[in-house]
């Protein structure tokens, strides 16, 4: 499996030793981006200055280098660089972010990593339990490996050494979200033992790409030597073409197809537009259209990125999870249900001043605040309550259901209860 696929499953064996439950909810990026404007927001910042994408950029960061909240606060270098960006905050973003993922038993993609750091770390009966149950560990793509994983691997094959490592300097290309080309140059320091294979011809690429690319990498000033070579002969030769803009970029694509098809008679379907990032698309369709060239895009969003899979998901969560505070925004007015901003803000403040999840504190108030009274006045109309109402009653009814019919038959009752199916 992929690390944080495997690191999951070592968690939630032994999740009550961090704090959380075995059941924890796994953030994806939306929801860390949203849980992060929510922190933003609560601690009176100016979103144009912290903005969510960036402040959570930073914050996974410092936990691909194991660094924590507290540890961030106490890092001068972390704090002066924040500063230096204009985001002096961004420690108390990441204190009030880690807080509020513990009281919702949520962790994200990066907390996989830390916690599982800190597992093996503090529990040396953990260690030992999963050193002795992987006798061969195999990592490809061992270039984007980060100093979290890095030293996961280096833990579980501590004893027996039997690690098998793939990978290519050369393809190091995520250093921008954390990944350390150090893992793989110091290799054979790390493993002196280890034995070294070299898989130098390309079966993929013509002799005049690979000869590039081996032009290019030989300037390297830190590289693992080697000479790849293809016996794949002809290709054309590689035209480079700079463009300033990426109307103008768009605008060269276009115009060379255009020429192709008229000085060549290729066929539309012998043409392939490759773009690195999907803003890039706008540019280059609005170019194809205005020359009437017709296209398909291949990709696009998943599966699982759809606003409802995402909704029903999140649906799921809750039902799992009643302190996931994500999903419940997310779902609390989905399908519409007449619960507006300013209730959703009134409950927000309660939950956040009482030390409650937002479940927690909307069960109480239709209760009549009975189980925490000590939640602060509200403001919340008799209305809104009566429509939290009606949504805490669908979800009792679903619950109902967990552990006695299988998830999509829990799926489909959330689609009919929840008013999603018309």
């Amino acid at each position: 499996g992929t690390f944080h696929s495997v690191f999951i499953r070592f968690l939630r064996e032994d999740a009550q030793l961090l704090g959380f439950p075995s059941a924890f909810t796994i953030y994806d990026t939306s929801d860390s981006k949203s849980a992060i404007r929510s922190c933003i927001r609560d601690l009176n910042l100016d979103e144009k200055l912290y903005k969510p994408g960036v402040v959570l950029g930073r914050i996974s960061m410092a936990k691909n280098n194991l660094v924590t909240a507290s540890a961030y606060a106490n890092n001068g270098t972390l704090v002066q660089n924040d500063a230096a960006a204009r985001m002096p905050r961004i420690a108390d973003i990441y204190a009030l972010y880690e807080k509020r993922c513990r009281q919702s038993g949520a962790m994200d993609f990066d907390d996989i990593l830390l916690y599982t750091n800190i597992l093996l770390r503090d529990f040396p009966e953990v260690l030992d339990k999963l050193r002795s149950r992987f006798s061969y560990i195999l990592v490809d793509e061992y270039q984007d490996t980060n100093f979290a994983q890095y030293l996961i691997v280096k833990k579980l094959s501590s004893i027996h050494r039997n690690l098998c490592v793939v990978g290519d300097d050369a393809q190091s290309i995520y250093a921008f979200r954390g990944a350390r080309i150090e893992n793989i140059l110091n290799f054979r320091k790390d493993y002196p033992e280890a034995k070294e294979f070299r898989l130098e011809q390309n079966y993929r690429s013509t002799q005049i790409i690979v000869k590039a690319a081996n032009s290019l990498i030989s300037k390297n000033a830190n590289q693992l030597r080697k000479e790849c070579f293809s016996e794949v002969g002809g290709g054309d030769k590689i035209e480079v073409v700079k463009a300033y803009t990426d109307q103008e970029e768009a605008f060269l694509v276009a115009s060379s197809i255009v020429s192709r098809i008229y000085s060549d008679k290729s066929p539309y379907s012998e043409f392939a537009v490759l773009y690195r990032t999907n803003a890039q698309s706008r540019a280059i369709e609005e170019a194809l259209r205005k020359r009437s060239l017709p296209y398909r895009i291949y990709g696009g969003n998943s599966f699982y990125d759809r606003a409802e899979v995402k909704d029903v998901v999140a649906y799921l969560r809750l039902l799992v999870n009643p302190k996931d505070d994500e999903a419940f925004r997310r779902v609390v007015n989905v399908p519409a249900r007449g619960i507006g901003t300013t209730s959703l803000g009134y409950l927000a403040s309660a939950a956040t001043g009482a030390g409650v999840s937002l479940w927690e504190a909307v069960t109480s108030f239709v209760a009549g605040s009975a189980g925490h009274p000590d939640l602060p006045a509200h403001g919340l109309k008799n209305a809104a309550i009566n429509k939290f109402a009606e949504f805490c009653n669908m979800l009792a009814q679903v619950r109902e259901k967990v552990g006695v019919v299988n998830a999509y038959d829990v799926a489909m009752e959330i689609f009919i209860m929840s008013g999603y199916a018309t």
